[in-house]
């Protein structure tokens, strides 16, 4: 075999396990639940009913309930790959990662999947992050919305970071009014330490944590 045929034969090799490819080339997509579009209650029902919630049961979420969120947050809605929520250009800078007492996920729009990141539960870690705040520990689901500026500002300017906010923002609604339709409740959380968050998710260079969405059953 000639040189250049074995350097093609590596690099294919290499490209299909997913050597050197961050984190979504290290673990097999995992397919979640087909997202429910027909919908519980009617969305002026669930707008009326959110409320922060910031005590949890310790009952996990099932992979239904963490793929409908999920979807709610970022999730494809259109052959032409847009989205549920707007995102300025159809650019869309956000990832969401899914933190719960089995791992940390990297959720994969195309395809409505999960890869996973880590299997250590990281939920007190993303606390003391977050300034010890108890309902981030506690919750059976964080949703943390993650920004690729540069995905905007690279079109837009500098002005576009003030599109990724506005973004986050819209993806949050969505996740906290799918959440109430779900029966369950969440709170958002602001106030954490970047750095911190950054380096217990093992993001990429360039991704910011810019919100904690902690999720599941109401403590009564």
């Amino acid at each position: 075999m000639r040189w250049p045929a074995i350097i093609l034969t590596a690099f294919f090799f290499f490209t299909a396990v997913g050597v050197g490819c961050g984190s979504e080339g290290v673990a097999e997509m995992r397919k979640l639940p087909e997202p429910d579009t027909d919908g519980s209650i009617p969305v002026e029902q669930a707008m009326s009913a959110r409320r922060s919630v910031r005590s949890f049961t310790e009952e996990k979420l099932t992979d239904a309930q963490i793929g409908q969120l999920a979807w709610a947050a970022q999730g494809i809605t259109s052959p032409r790959g847009l989205r549920t929520a707007p995102s300025a250009g159809a650019l869309y800078p956000l990832e969401i990662y899914l933190i719960t007492p089995d791992g940390v996920d990297h959720y994969v729009p195309q395809g409505h999947g999960v890869r996973r990141v880590l299997d250590d539960d990281m939920r007190a870690e993303l606390a003391k992050a977050a300034l010890n705040q108890r309902c981030v520990a506690e919750a059976p689901l964080c949703v943390v919305i993650v920004a690729v500026y540069e995905r905007v500002t690279s079109r837009y300017g500098e002005r576009g970071r003030m599109y990724v906010h506005m973004e986050a923002g819209h993806a949050a609604q969505n996740v906290f009014l799918q959440a109430v339709a779900l029966n369950l409740g969440g709170v958002a959380v602001g106030a954490f330490n970047e750095q911190a968050v950054h380096r217990i998710l093992q993001l990429p260079d360039g991704h910011v944590p810019v919100y904690i969405l902690p999720i599941g059953h109401p403590r009564r």
